[in-house]
């Protein structure tokens, strides 16, 4: 949540890559970063940056890029949530980046209108 071009994404990246010194110290955070909806050279991109800094040891990437299916986009958070979940459910700590959710509001009103189905308020944040 926030204006257009400020550093959002790049916040969430360096909190996971600050994440390192639990890792290291052996109670390790782990980290989900989902991408839905952007190009799959910004996916890239946070990957290269992660493995940089040795993050991709504790993160996972769920990746929905901006050229996958409708649908995919729609599950792609619901997934990297599940995942938060497991990790909540056995005990260990994790942190869930979700980026951007507008993204997958835009897949669920285009579901919804394949469906012949009205989207709700849900489907328009903000």
């Amino acid at each position: 949540i926030g204006d257009r071009q400020t550093g959002k994404t790049a916040i969430a990246i360096d909190t996971i890559i600050n994440q390192r010194e639990f890792y290291e110290a052996g109670n390790p955070v782990y980290c989900i970063y989902v991408a839905c909806g952007q190009k799959n050279s910004t996916v890239a991109q946070v990957a290269k940056t992660l493995q940089e800094h040795g993050a991709l040891d504790y993160t996972i990437i769920v990746a929905a890029s901006a050229s996958d299916p409708a649908p995919l986009q729609f599950y792609a958070p619901f997934a990297g949530a599940a995942m938060g979940e497991f990790f909540r459910d056995t005990g260990r700590p994790a942190l869930i980046v979700f980026d951007d959710l507008s993204k997958q509001a835009v897949a669920y009103r285009e579901v919804s209108l394949l469906l012949r189905r009205p989207p709700g308020r849900e489907a328009y944040p903000g």
